[in-house]
Parts: structure tokens; sequence; C-alpha cells
């Protein structure tokens, strides 16, 4: 025999028309209305995904930050070589220059000009020159050809080729001059205390 349904089992009827026949009017929760009802669904993957995403952009934005960084020493190393390899070119007319200098051809005439020109030219990049009479020897920054003495205070005796370089950077050109041993005499105060003392000494001594 077949099961017959029940007369008295309830009957629900839900109304997913979204315009209501009556009014004519839309109806707003009619989505809600139909939607059935339950648990919340878990956002952990979304929450997942999203901490992902930021950890990607985070590593995407650090080696972006490095690279940046390292595209500037770049340039600048590339900068300062430039500087070095045209001051380097140079440096021969410098010499040139500076031996016109101490023949007295550049104190006047448009030679002086041209000379001042590129000396002021050369030191806006950082050029700087040295090697002095009377600095104390330093074999990274000068090239001895002679040597006078036993070596044991050697300073710069004669400047026989101008040291150059960059700023605080690497030097261009040694200084070929020529060493001798400084000479550290006696303080000149403490021999006139000397002398007088010694001559109170004898005085005090005729007096007895």
């Amino acid at each position: 025999m077949t099961q017959e349904n029940d007369p008295h089992e309830p009957v629900t009827i839900t109304d997913k028309r979204r315009v209501d026949p009556d009014t004519g009017a839309v109806r707003d929760n009619a989505d809600s209305a139909s939607a059935p009802s339950g648990p919340t669904p878990d956002p952990a993957p979304e929450n997942d995904e999203a901490a992902e995403l930021k950890a990607t952009l985070q590593r995407v934005k650090a080696e972006y930050d490095n690279y940046r960084k390292r595209a500037v020493r770049q340039e600048q190393a590339a900068s300062e070589r430039g500087k070095a390899f045209a001051a380097t070119q140079l440096l021969p007319v410098l010499d040139d220059l500076e031996r016109a200098r101490r023949h007295g051809d550049l104190e006047t005439g448009p030679l002086k000009s041209v000379a001042d020109k590129l000396t002021g030219a050369l030191q806006a990049i950082g050029l700087v020159a040295y090697g002095v009479e009377g600095d104390p020897f330093d074999p990274s920054l000068h090239e001895a050809v002679q040597h006078d003495g036993d070596g044991t205070n050697p300073v710069i005796g004669t400047v026989m080729r101008q040291g150059y370089r960059l700023g605080d950077g690497p030097v261009l050109r040694h200084a070929m001059v020529g060493v001798v041993d400084s000479v550290d005499g006696p303080d000149t105060n403490d021999v006139s205390d000397a002398q007088n003392a010694s001559n109170g000494n004898e005085n005090s001594q005729s007096d007895q």
C-alpha cells in the first residue's frame, strides 16, 4: 500500500517574488528572507590568502629598496670613476703649467687665464694636490727616488713631481720625492733655561 500524506502536516509556503503583487513595490529583503538560516562560513581561508599576499608585497618592497640602494651606489661609483679618469688624463697638462709657473710664464697673459680655469675646474670635481717639503714621508702617498740619512725620521726634502688624489678617495698619482732625515734639535727655551741654571750655580759658587 502507498502511504498517503498526513492531511494535518503543516505546509510552509515561501513567497520569493521580488515584486509585491499587491503594491508593486520592490522587496529589499527578498533575498534575506528566502536565504536559509545556518552557521556563518569560516573566513579563515580569506585571511590566510590576505596574509600571504601581504608577505609577498613586503618581500617585493624589500627587494626593490635593495635594488634602488644598489643602483644609487653603482651610479656614484661610476661617477667617481669618470672623474678620476678625466683628472688623470689632464695631470700631464698640470705638470706643464706648473713648470711654466716656475719659470714665470704664467704671471700675465692668456695662458694664465687658461691655467686658472683648468685648475679651478679640476678642483671643482675634487682633485687635490699634495706633497710639500717638510711633510712626513708616507710610502702610501709618496714615491721616494732618493734617500739621504739612516731613515730614523724621514721627511720630504725635495718634491720632484706633485702628487694628486681625488678628495679623500684613492690616489691618482703618487708624489715623486726625495727623502731626508728630519733633525729635531733641543727646544730653544730648554737650552736657555739650562744656561741660566748653569750661570746661577757658577755665581753662587763664586760668592762662597
